[in-house]
């Protein structure tokens, strides 16, 4: 019965009615797309994690079949990854990911970008490294699309497998004796994951208190509405029945039309570059489980939150219907958040990822907890000093309704402590200045001047004016220019039109192939590669800083557009009696705005403020200006979205004053 009368009051609501199920209905799709996308980042980056694994060996007692060695290299200013394999003397070595059979001594199998990249560039820039290629890798042996890989089959007794090499994680993995190859989650591979985490709790809890609040959607009518049925006789229980039957039901629409949203921009979410490339769409489609609890939890979040609001309603309907303005709230709000924000400053970069994500959680719903109450408290200073009537309006509106006042904010406001927190975070753009032409190469003890003489030599070779140095563990190839012209595919033709356009990336290419191999294990480097992992780092973080900024101004946006639309249906009857009053239609518009953008100010520049003194901890440095300006644009698109989503109800309100005669629901 509850289901039947609930569908006939939805029908009987009109078409304006049906326009506030319409606005929920596209709130909860809003916050689900994004929900989704926020939790399955964290699965995408552990996808990644676990396919670089088997690069990063666990070593293996006396059940060893095989021996695993890797390091770095570079073509074309991009960093390729070379894994050196053996197996030992006797065993039968299960193959490395993304192979079909283990490679036999001199096979060379390389990823489809890198073996695309071996077909281009002429032979001296890069293919003579590896001579004898015996297939491609398959997916799952990459971390991402495009992404450079070698792998290399050797002898056990080879010198590459049993020459010392650095242990340090940047420049690779010493030879380790392993049983198979599912390795272990790098430590870059463990870093983006928690920075995603913490991400991921920046994106959610503004979409958790967006979902809640699309349950408040249109609340004023709904409550009146059953507020008359609790006076005729409707039960408490035949009354939150009838709320949480409509709630749940808009909401799986709404978490259904969310999903088949982020189903279609699966494709454009791929092409975000980060952690190096872009992605496989299988990491970032979430799990069955995940999607069955997206679709079970948001209608549940929905529905628990409209039965939240019901206290009023079944305990003093006569006064919802009277239109009573409802008891204040406590200051015990306020006093939650001061609580939380002197507690901040004992989180710092020594504690662990959860306890950071669940502090910022706790900061962020201690924000949304506060946030009516400082409304209210606005609204009374604004009614105070009120000198025109659209203030007036827009101050005792405030004091009225601050919950439904602080749902038309709440999201620019989050957004303002995301802003403030990632704003003195955002690393700042420099240029590191280090050279790529001065290669350094480690060589064992007692053996620098031979190799430096064939590094001379090879260079030589190579067409190549190079100066060679060495001293006690280090030769350093200095290369000038080239010598003599390029031979080969590079001389005619095609080949010799790239060779004139990228001549940098070709002679820095052509030096890496000829001391290629010059030492076992070992690949000369510049200055500017081992600042590569970093600078990706940086790179990556302004990138994570977009998309975070992004998906918190699109719930922000979205949310001020509907609460705005959904509180012009709401007053429809009391802009009617001010209509018949002869409250002209501009003052209102003034007083609707001003209602939304005092709090806007206090509590936007309060976030920030909060984002700001929150972030303190993290700090490596002084604020850099990257980060002054994100903010002020941040600032900036906060109001001109709020603005914005105000002028589209505009012509709602407009519609619902033409005729301002009352009307029954």
């Amino acid at each position: 019965m509850n289901l039947e009368l609930t569908w006939r009051l939805l029908k009987g609501g009109g078409r304006r009615g049906l326009l506030g199920t319409w606005l929920t209905l596209g709130a909860v799709a809003v916050a689900t797309a994004l929900l989704l996308f926020a939790v399955t980042a964290n699965f995408a980056f552990q996808s990644r994690g676990e396919r670089d694994a088997w690069r990063n060996p666990v070593p293996a007692g006396n059940g060893a079949t095989a021996v695993q060695a890797a390091r770095f290299d570079y073509v074309r200013d991009r960093q390729l990854t070379v894994v050196d394999v053996a197996a030992l003397p006797d065993r039968s070595p299960a193959p490395p990911p993304g192979l079909d059979r283990f490679p036999a001594p001199g096979e060379t199998w390389l990823s489809p970008a890198l073996a695309e990249l071996a077909r281009e560039l002429p032979a001296d820039q890069f293919a003579a490294r590896f001579p004898a290629v015996a297939g491609v890798l398959g997916e799952e042996a990459l971390a991402y699309p495009g992404e450079l890989v070698a792998v290399v089959g050797h002898r056990p007794d080879a010198p590459v497998m049993t020459a010392g090499r650095s242990d340090d994680w940047v420049v690779g993995r010493p030879p380790t004796r392993v049983a198979d190859f599912t390795g272990r989650v790098s430590e870059d591979a463990q870093a983006y994951q928690v920075l995603a985490l913490i991400a991921s709790v920046l994106m959610v809890v503004p979409l958790l208190v967006f979902g809640g609040a699309a349950a408040r959607l249109t609340v004023v009518r709904r409550d009146q509405r059953l507020a008359t049925l609790r006076l005729v006789g409707a039960t408490p229980g035949q009354v939150v029945g009838m709320t949480v039957a409509e709630a749940v039901i808009v909401a799986f629409g709404g978490a259904v039309a969310g999903t088949a949203a982020y189903a279609a921009a699966v494709p454009l979410l791929t092409r975000i570059e980060i952690g190096g490339g872009p992605w496989y769409a299988g990491d970032l489609w979430p799990h069955p489980l995940l999607l069955a609890g997206a679709l079970v939890a948001v209608p549940l979040l929905v529905g628990l939150s409209a039965v939240a609001g019901l206290r009023r309603v079944v305990v003093s309907p006569l006064g919802v219907a009277r239109r009573e303005t409802p008891p204040g709230m406590r200051v015990l709000r306020v006093l939650t958040l001061l609580a939380v924000l002197a507690a901040f400053p004992l989180v710092g970069l020594e504690t662990s990822a959860t306890v950071i994500a669940v502090a910022i959680a706790l900061t962020l719903l201690s924000l949304n907890l506060a946030g009516p109450w400082v409304v209210g408290l606005v609204g009374r200073i604004a009614a105070a000093f009120a000198r025109g009537p659209a203030l007036l309006l827009a101050g005792r509106r405030l004091v009225d309704d601050p919950r439904s006042a602080w749902r038309t904010v709440s999201g620019v406001a989050l957004t303002g402590f995301v802003a403030g927190f990632l704003g003195m975070l955002s690393p700042g753009a420099f240029s590191s200045g280090a050279s790529d032409t001065v290669f350094r190469l480690a060589v064992p003890e007692g053996r620098p001047a031979a190799v430096a003489e064939q590094a001379r030599e090879r260079v030589r070779d190579a067409g190549l004016a190079a100066r060679v140095e060495h001293s006690k563990k280090l030769v350093t190839v200095t290369v000038t220019g080239v010598a003599a012209p390029p031979t080969g595919d590079a001389a005619t033709g095609e080949g010799a039109a790239g060779y004139a356009d990228a001549v940098g990336a070709a002679v820095v290419d052509r030096a890496r192939t000829a001391l290629a191999g010059l030492v076992p294990g070992r690949t000369p480097t510049s200055e500017a590669d081992d600042q590569r992992f970093g600078f990706q780092l940086l790179d990556d973080v302004r990138v994570g800083t977009v998309v975070v900024l992004s998906v918190s101004f699109l719930v922000a946006i979205a949310g001020a557009g509907i609460t705005a639309a959904s509180s012009v249906l709401d007053r429809r009857q009391t802009y009617g009696l001010l209509r018949l009053a002869g409250t002209p239609l501009a003052v209102l518009d003034r007083a609707r705005r001003a209602e939304t953008l005092i709090p806007l100010t206090v509590m936007g520049g309060g976030t920030i403020a909060a984002g700001v003194f929150c972030a303190t901890p993290f700090m490596i440095g002084a604020p850099n200006v990257s980060g002054a300006v994100m903010l002020a644009i941040c600032v900036a698109l906060g109001f001109a979205g709020v603005l914005g989503a105000g002028a589209l109800s505009r012509p709602l309100l407009v519609a619902v004053t033409t005729d301002p005669s009352p009307r029954p629901d």
